[in-house]
Order: structure tokens, then C-alpha cells, then sequence
């Protein structure tokens, strides 16, 4: 099989797990490579998502590893078996991949939850305020960057509109709503624009008022995407320098703490979309 020259944050991910259910076994790299009948240095590449993975391999390492997670096994077999190419990667050469991750995270998710600070979540945003929000980076993009991220953006949100829609949970700082990216009236269609969205069966917008205070992860956009199994859980967060992903479980167990006290602290779906339509009338 050919080598990736640049592995997908998916890719990166099986090879992860697989190294991490080889280490709980307690097995070198030597009794692995012989078990698949390859040398050393291919199975590492293949740990590190340079090499693919075939579901068989993942079943025979998985056995030999005395893995008795069927399910576990299962989604990672179901990750080696993948061969279409989504919809993302024809934006591949043009965008950064980490906004190609996201994407495919979000694409293969369970369940995701978000918390934003600074502005409406990016699956809910509009094209208007979307361009608005992207002509606010450093440095400052080309127009073309522009309108590619933007286009970027908009095919996300197929993902409400596939058969089985994705269940989204956006929890939302009143300060993110009172922001004006693209003036006053872009940003007041943008807000009646997410109460229309939040009205949908899949997905909840929960607003956490300025009056709570301060709150954990305070300025930090985050993404928690729910895996097929939760082994496969997920957590992205934005930074200066592009997006960052971990599935450790330290960090998985902060973020659902994070979000934990979100749900709490927020209010209910419907005062949420109250307020949403509050600050609208403001601007």
C-alpha cells in the first residue's frame, strides 16, 4: 500500500490506537510487524498514519493483542475500511488541512458539542457573517482565501441535511451574540438565522449568560466530537496556529467537564432562543 506523504488527523488517529492497544498488551513492535508479516519500520509508519491500515490487519492485531472489545474493534476496522474520499478533500492544496480535519471529524461524529465565546458557532453561522468573521484574521487573508473558507464553511453544514442528521449541541457566551462582525444588521440576521436553527430537532442552542461570570476554559473555542464508540472520542481546539485535535483521555475527561458545567450553567434551550431573539432586536 502507498505511503501519505501528509495523513489525515483521522488517519493519525487510527494508527494511534492501535499503537495504544499494542502497548496495553504489552507487545513490541517486532511481535506485531511479525505477526502482519512486514518489518519493524513498516509497522511504525503504519502507528503513525504514514502507512494505511486493512480492517483485516486491525482484526488479527486485535486478537493477538487478546482485545475483547468487539465494538471497539469494530469502528477501527470500519476506519481502515474506508475508501471514498469526502467531500473535503476537494478543497485539498487550497485550505489547510486542520480545516479539512474538522471537517471529517465533524462528518464521522456521533454527537458533537461546541462552546463558543467570540462568535456564533461555525455550523450555524451564515455566508454573510462567515466572511465577515474570516476578513477579521492575522494576517489578513486574500479575498480568495476568503471566499474559499467561506465556501468551506457552508458545505459543513450538510451535515444537517444528510438523512441522519448530526445532533449538535452549541453552547453559546451572550458576548458571542453581541459581537457585530459585519455590522449591525449582518450580525442581526445572523442571530435570527441561529434561532431558526435552533428550533431544529437535532439541534440545541444553549446560551450562557454574561450574568453567570466567569467559567472554565474562559476564551478557548472548542469542539467535542462524540465517536462511534467512546475510545474514538474527540476534542479540537482552535489556536493562533490552526486547530489542535487530542484523544487522550486526561484531555477528553477536562473537556467533558468543561462542557458539563456548560450544560448546567446555561440556559434552557427556549430562554436561550429568547435571548438570541433579544439581543437581535438590540442591535
Amino acid at each position: 500500500m502507498a505511503t501519505r506523504s501528509a495523513p489525515t488527523e483521522r488517519q493519525k488517529r487510527l494508527g494511534a490506537e492501535l499503537r495504544r492497544m499494542r502497548l496495553a498488551a504489552g507487545a513490541t513492535t517486532e511481535y506485531a510487524a511479525g505477526l502482519l508479516g512486514i518489518d519493524r519500520t513498516r509497522l511504525s509508519n503504519m502507528e503513525s498514519g504514514i502507512r494505511p491500515f486493512s480492517a483485516e490487519r486491525v482484526r488479527t492485531l486485535a486478537c493477538n493483542y487478546a482485545c475483547a472489545d468487539e465494538r471497539y474493534v469494530e469502528a477501527l476496522a470500519s476506519m481502515a475500511d474506508e475508501k471514498a474520499r469526502g467531500w473535503w478533500e476537494h478543497y485539498r492544496g487550497t485550505l489547510p488541512t486542520g480545516l479539512l480535519d474538522i471537517a471529517e471529524l465533524e462528518w464521522h461524529a456521533a454527537r458533537v458539542r461546541t462552546a463558543q465565546v467570540m462568535h456564533v458557532p461555525g455550523l450555524l453561522q451564515t455566508e454573510e457573517y462567515a466572511r465577515a468573521v474570516f476578513a477579521a484574521v492575522l494576517p489578513a487573508l486574500t479575498r480568495l482565501e476568503v471566499e474559499l473558507r467561506v465556501d468551506h464553511r457552508m458545505k459543513r453544514q450538510q451535515v444537517f441535511e444528510r438523512a441522519e442528521p448530526l445532533p449538535y449541541v452549541a453552547y453559546v457566551h451572550e458576548a458571542a451574540l453581541r459581537m457585530p462582525y459585519g455590522g449591525a444588521e449582518a450580525t442581526r440576521r445572523q442571530l435570527e438565522h441561529l434561532a431558526a436553527q435552533s428550533e431544529r430537532e437535532t439541534i440545541d442552542v444553549r446560551v450562557i449568560p454574561t450574568s453567570v461570570g466567569g467559567f472554565p476554559g474562559a476564551g478557548h473555542a472548542l469542539l467535542y466530537a462524540d465517536g462511534i464508540v467512546p475510545q474514538l472520542d474527540t476534542v479540537q481546539l482552535d489556536s493562533a496556529h490552526g486547530p489542535e485535535f487530542t484523544g487522550a483521555e486526561a484531555q477528553l475527561t477536562k473537556y467533558r467537564a468543561h462542557l458539563d458545567w456548560m450544560d448546567d450553567a446555561a440556559l434552557s434551550p427556549a430562554a436561550s432562543r429568547d435571548l438570541v431573539r433579544t439581543v437581535a432586536r438590540e442591535l
